[in-house]
């Protein structure tokens, strides 16, 4: 659990987060590949975060708010 993707961020600021924090991947990152491994791990982590707010409609993180998501129809 926690925030891993950039969906993961979009949801906690969807539903009224200022900020989140980034602990696993941070970790994971160090592990693997020392300060180049934190490194590739922000860079993704952004990217995934850019190519969501995209998906969503939304030209920016100010934009986004409750109606961007919605429960997955099952």
């Amino acid at each position: 659990s926690g925030i891993r993707r950039g969906s993961d961020v979009i949801r906690a600021i969807a539903l009224g987060a200022d900020a989140v924090l980034l602990g696993r991947p941070y970790a994971l990152g160090l592990r693997i590949g020392g300060e180049d491994g934190v490194s590739a791990v922000l860079e993704n982590l952004l990217a995934d975060l850019d190519l969501t707010v995209g998906l969503s409609g939304c030209a920016s993180l100010d934009e986004i708010d409750r109606s961007t998501i919605r429960r997955a129809e099952r």
